[in-house]
């Protein structure tokens, strides 16, 4: 038996044949070379001075160096302003700009009264020597008096005469004293006192924040809750990066502050007025909108900028830090039981407007229009009016839901009216009351010609998912499309004639509807609105179609809104509400109604109307499967939540699942020998169980036939 040799070195003639034995040769590692002293070094230092620790510590040492030499700025610059006019001529510029001339007027008049006093105060001085060397003389005289008569008191008591001079010695003692303590004094004080200025000095600077951004503590760096103030302002629209409004600026003379009007507290902000130089254009500062607000220390949402009527004007509105990502509360329909509401008089309490005060809103012939991205709160804004002006027992509703998952279930028994679904019997339902509307449309027009003074009650009708209607498309049996935006369009058509003359008669369109398009929501349509409000959108182009061009050059900006976070905030175009002077649109933010307190306010209406009937369009013939239909809605899912199930069997059939519960769910599957299980905490339907269910009962079925 033979074996291989390895030799653990490198032979000096290797054998070339191929029957050679397998050579292992260890080659030893390269010596690592060492890395020069100078490099180390560097890299020390280069640690040492990166250095968090270091950082903080050079910022700290800049900060406190600053807020001295800035504090001592500071001083001088209020000194200045106490012995000069100043200030005054810098409060009348900036009330001139802001043309506010009885201000300007009554700060030029305490101009006048200040110089007056000064000029007094100066005259003075020039007699003031005079007048001092007297009153030294007749005061040194008279105490000198005063002590020799008390030294004439003292010697008569004593008998001494030598106590005559005792009280003036005595004096001249303690002026002697105090001249020694001055002298021990002087010394120290006069090291001392430079100390204490500078430390007077860093404390203003230290109260002021009178120090560079980056050089400020980290909270402080964050500008989180940093109040606005003119300076800043007039810094952030210097840093824009527009070139003649930053030339301007620098050549005013009080540094850019006559641009800007009063800063007023605005709800949980303030507004202030700035108006541009010339050359300067308002859709330039607009544009950046983003810039500005991070100029301001503010996120993009919390600052908004509109075109008032004032020429070359913008009004910023700018949020205070966190402001609004707090709740605004409850909506009175739920804290308030005795609300009533009134149609023709009345106004919706719909939210609050960024100022915080109570944002109203009137529907008095008014058709509605409410759009924006899916799952943003469309549907609770729209229908919180609703549920308001279900409390006016005149008011009629027509409802079609073609959502369909229960949005609109409390108005059973309000509506006259209610279809639930997203189906395309669902839309030709809905086109056909739509449509109905424009016969009782036509009937109120007739009856109003023949009789003038005849008074209708109102009737709502209202679309929710109203896209679906116009993207139907299921052609009826006298070849007209159900959706579309043409002449032949049935659904089209309907609401066109509602908008033109339904407000007339008291008929009215609301119509909720998401991520609107051209194909989606018709020009015509959207713009017969009387009231648009749009919550969070995608583009400004968008936002065009849902609020109108007005709105939007006049600074209205759903597409700002943060999707996700801004759920709820509306930009509302419409004179139904109050918006400020020169505005074209207002933002709201509308108080959420849940499900539970808006049945519960739906209660409320059905007792003011008396327990009125709704007609449900969708009428069955048969009696559904509901095993089936379990199985149906879990589909290919190994599991689902029993309350994702109890949601889809809602969907697919809410006239009969509407009231369908946990229990009754278990009890339709204990019924055939299974029930929901927990998975995670949860409790679920299997898909093998409902299988398992199906066959328990056609084996049942079948055992009970062959018997």
């Amino acid at each position: 038996m033979s074996e291989n040799v390895v030799h653990l070195h490198k032979p000096t003639d290797p054998p070339t044949d191929d029957t050679a034995p397998t050579v292992l040769t260890v080659v030893p590692d390269a010596p690592a070379r060492p890395v020069p002293l100078w490099v180390r070094s560097g890299r020390v230092i280069k640690a040492g001075v990166t250095h968090e620790s270091t950082r903080a510590a050079a910022r700290a040492a800049a900060r406190h160096g600053l807020y001295t030499l800035n504090g001592g700025r500071i001083v001088a610059r209020r000194t200045w302003d106490g012995r000069t006019g100043s200030r005054y001529e810098r409060m009348i510029r900036a009330a001139e700009a802001a043309g506010n001339l009885e201000a300007a007027e009554e700060w030029e008049e305490r101009l006048q009264r200040f110089r007056a006093a000064r000029h007094h105060r100066r005259m003075d001085l020039l007699h003031s020597p005079v007048d001092a060397a007297k009153g030294v003389a007749v005061g040194a005289g008279m105490s000198i008096g005063v002590l020799v008569a008390l030294g004439v008191v003292m010697a008569i008591n004593t008998g001494h005469v030598g106590d005559v001079i005792t009280p003036l010695s005595a004096t001249v003692d303690f002026i002697a004293l105090l001249i020694r303590i001055v002298q021990v004094v002087w010394g120290p004080a006069l090291t001392i006192g430079p100390f204490l200025a500078l430390l007077a000095l860093w404390s203003v600077g230290r109260k002021q924040q009178a120090a560079p951004a980056w050089a400020l503590p980290a909270h402080a760096r964050s500008g989180e809750g940093e109040p606005i103030t003119p300076s800043i302002v007039v810094k952030a629209l210097r840093d824009l990066g527009i070139s003649p409004l930053k030339t301007a600026i620098k050549e005013m003379g009080d540094a850019g502050a006559s641009m800007l009007g009063p800063i007023r507290i605005a709800g949980c902000g303030v507004e202030v007025d700035v108006t541009l130089p010339s050359g300067v254009a308002t859709d330039e500062v607009q544009k950046r909108r983003r810039k500005l607000a991070e100029n301001l220390t503010r996120h993009e949402h919390e600052v908004f900028i509109t075109i008032p009527q004032a020429a070359r004007t913008v009004r910023l509105w700018i949020a205070d830090s966190g402001a609004l990502d707090e709740p605004i509360g409850p909506s009175p329909l739920v804290t308030d039981e005795t609300m009533t509401a009134n149609y023709k008089t009345g106004k919706a309490p719909w939210g609050q407007d960024l100022r915080g005060d109570a944002a109203e809103l009137s529907v008095y012939q008014r058709h509605l229009l409410v759009t924006g991205l899916s799952n943003q709160g469309k549907t609770a804004a729209l229908r919180a009016l609703a549920l308001w002006l279900a409390l006016d027992r005149t008011v009629q509703f027509w409802i079609a839901d073609l959502k369909g998952i229960g949005d609109w279930a409390m108005f059973d028994g309000i509506a006259q009216i209610l279809i639930e679904g997203p189906s395309d019997d669902h839309v030709i339902q809905a086109t056909e009351m739509v449509e109905d509307a424009v016969e009782e449309m036509n009937r109120r027009i007739e009856e109003r010609r023949q009789d003038p003074t005849v008074v209708f009650e109102p009737l709502i009708v209202v679309v929710d998912e109203a896209q679906l209607a116009f993207m139907c498309p299921v052609v009826g049996e006298d070849r007209r499309p159900y959706g579309g935006s043409k002449a032949t369009s049935r659904y089209f058509m309907a609401v066109r004639k509602l908008h033109n003359q339904g407000r007339a008669v008291d008929v009215l369109m609301w119509q909720g509807t998401q991520d609107p398009t051209d194909q989606n929501l018709p020009k015509l349509v959207r713009e017969g609105a009387h009231t648009r409000a749009s919550l969070v959108l995608g583009t400004e182009s968008q936002a065009r179609m849902a609020l109108g061009d007005k709105a939007v050059d006049g600074g209205a900006a759903p597409q700002m809104l943060r999707q996700g976070l801004d759920k709820g905030t509306l930009v509302v175009a419409s004179d139904g509400i109050t918006i400020p002077a020169g505005q074209a649109s207002i933002t709201v933010r509308t108080h959420f109604i849940d499900d539970e307190p808006a049945a519960e306010i739906a209660e409320r209406a059905k007792m003011l109307r008396d327990g009125a009937m709704t007609l449900r369009v969708i009428d069955r013939d048969e009696e559904r499967d509901h095993l089936a239909d379990v199985a149906a809605v879990i589909g290919d899912a190994a599991r689902l939540r029993t309350d994702e199930v109890l949601k889809r069997l809602h969907a697919l059939d809410t006239a009969v699942y509407r009231e369908w519960n946990n229990g009754r769910l278990k009890r339709l599957l204990e019924e055939h020998g299974e029930e929901p299980k927990k998975s995670h905490g949860v409790m679920v339907v299997r898909r093998d169980d409902v299988a398992r269910a199906l066959a328990n009962r056609d084996a049942d079925g079948s055992a009970s036939a062959s018997q």
